[in-house]
């Protein structure tokens, strides 16, 4: 295989201390890719296409083993903590030098790309690779420059992934064999230890989650589609709420399904791809979707396929129900061709509510919806993830999108409250959760149901229906909505046991209030106000 970009002193790898690097395959296409992923014997496959590869010990992102170097030209603005861990800028140096020594006389794989559809606020990234496939996600998963960009393609940062390369804790100060390290001051992540090829999309959101909101863009973890009046709606969610499922909608043009920005001009995709998850994929509920793990140049990550047949498995969770696709963009039929859009008409934040407690649907005032931005709130149940019990755990993950946001969250708080109060966008609070008692006894709210009540609050018809307000949480609640049943849209009589419903709802009152202690020295009292209490 040849060489499809520059040569390595011509461009950078050298000025990366990588010039020692047996090979360097620049810019290599999808179908050369496939070649080398399957001649190295990185994945094999399936029927339709895809290739499909295993990640090892880690299936999801590693959080605990990811960390920020602390060094002048950043300290100060970044919120220090358990999520933003802090590394030592000289051990960084080190371990660099380390990775370095590693892929010296190793082959790696290069692809320069874009992350984000909008010129104004692009940022050109160099993702170096040790394997084919995970330069194909960086692919698939970023936006690919013209031939005239990458003939002068200057990266503004560069992700160095070794995946076989191992840390040592005492030697390097990491927390274990696994690390993900970003360096402001050099514009370098370094990644190492996992084979997870999301630590690579995570890594660049965070950067651009650092640089954005200084320029005035608020970054978003969240979806976006439009509507043909040019209506587009942000929906905010963590994994497993439906944020890629609900995006996909044939009526609408998909901006994009996971990373956004939303500048003074409207909203922009980060991405050239989508990262679904696919365990239980449903043709009938998700055929967008569902069409993509058959097509030539999907990756599939840890989704178990019949080693002679390549058929695969979508139910299988043997592996991880973390199962993932990643695809570009425009495998979605639907897929807007620019990955822009207007200023949000709607702004949806999606939970998967396992207590059974909130409504399928609720409209927010902007207090209310600054409030459940800063909450996060959804649920973990078992099977979503190793060492849950039987009992559902509440997560709170800050704007929706905690683990990536290296500012404080209140600076991305009070940017998404100007932009939605200078544009005047509806807000709404979307259960697809649990319905009917909590997990284990009640069901999870039927996707159609779900459909039908974003159809109708994406198109207006909600905006005259009679509402009720939550006795616990005070929003809006609809009390009609085609095709949805209407004790559908009222939680409490969909339990046996309205005595139960009460006690259920008051703990998760109380979980909600615990957790915004901690930002109520940063909001105004009108969003302080606007949190839920128990019911009399």
């Amino acid at each position: 295989m040849e060489n499809l970009g520059p040569t390595i002193s011509s461009n950078g790898l050298d000025r990366l201390g990588l010039d020692g690097v047996a090979t360097a395959h620049w810019n290599y296409g999808t179908a050369a890719l496939y070649t080398a992923a399957l001649a190295r014997g990185e994945g094999k496959l399936g029927v339709g296409g895809p290739l499909v590869a295993t990640t090892g010990v880690h299936t999801g992102r590693s959080a605990q083993d990811k960390f920020i170097v602390k060094e002048p030209s950043s300290e100060s603005e970044i919120s220090w903590g358990a999520i933003n861990k802090p590394f030592d800028a000289d051990r960084f140096d080190a371990l660099l030098a380390r990775v370095q020594g590693y892929l010296s006389g190793r082959e790696v794989f290069v692809q320069d790309c874009w992350a984000g559809a909008s010129r104004d606020y692009r940022l050109g990234v160099r993702v170096i690779t040790e394997k084919a496939w995970h330069n194909l996600f960086a692919r698939n998963m970023f936006i690919q420059p013209t031939a005239d960009e990458l003939a002068g393609f200057d990266p503004e940062f560069t992700v160095i992934q070794a995946p076989n390369f191992r840390a040592s804790p005492e030697r390097d100060g990491t927390r274990s064999d696994c690390f993900i390290i970003a360096n402001f001051a050099k514009k370098i992540v370094i990644i190492g230890g996992t084979h997870y090829a999301g630590e690579i999309k995570k890594s660049v959101f965070s950067i651009l989650n650092y640089l954005l909101p200084a320029r005035q863009v608020m970054p978003m973890h969240c979806s976006i589609n439009v509507g043909e009046a040019g209506d587009s709606a942000i929906f905010f969610g963590l994994s497993g709420t439906g944020k890629t499922t609900l995006s996909a909608d044939p009526r609408r043009e998909l901006i994009g399904d996971d990373e956004h920005g939303w500048s003074d001009d409207g909203v922009f995709n980060f991405e050239g791809g989508c990262y679904a998850k696919v365990i239980n994929l449903s043709a009938d509920a998700e055929p967008e979707i569902y069409a993509t793990t058959r097509m030539f140049g999907t990756v599939l990550e840890n989704v178990v396929m019949d080693p002679l047949s390549g058929v695969l498995d979508l139910d299988d969770g043997t592996l991880t129900q973390n199962t993932r696709a990643s695809y570009p963009i425009d495998f979605i039929p639907n897929a807007s061709a620019t990955g822009v859009a207007g200023h949000p008409k709607n702004v949806v934040m999606l939970t998967a509510d396992a207590f059974g407690v909130l409504p399928p649907i609720a409209k927010l005032t902007p207090e209310q919806a600054m409030y459940h931005f800063l909450s996060g709130y959804t649920a973990k149940v078992a099977g979503t993830e190793k060492g849950l019990g039987s009992e559902p755990q509440a997560t709170f993950s800050t704007c929706f999108g905690a683990p990536f946001m290296p500012r404080h969250p209140s600076v991305y708080a009070k940017l998404l409250g100007e932009k939605i109060a200078r544009h005047g966008a509806a807000c709404w609070l979307v259960n697809t959760g649990w319905t009917g008692g909590v997990y284990g006894v009640g069901r999870r709210m039927p996707i159609a149901y779900t459909r039908a009540l974003l159809n109708a609050a994406l198109d207006g018809s909600l905006d005259n229906v009679p509402t009720k307000t939550d006795p616990n949480f005070g929003f809006q609640v609809p009390t009609a909505c085609p095709e949805v049943p209407e004790e559908v849209l009222n939680p409490r009589g969909t339990w046996d046991d309205g005595g139960a419903y009460d006690a259920k709802a008051g703990e998760l009152v109380g979980r909600f209030n615990d957790n915004f202690t901690q930002f109520e020295g940063y909001v105004e009292s009108e969003i302080r106000q606007a949190a839920p209490r128990k019911a009399a």
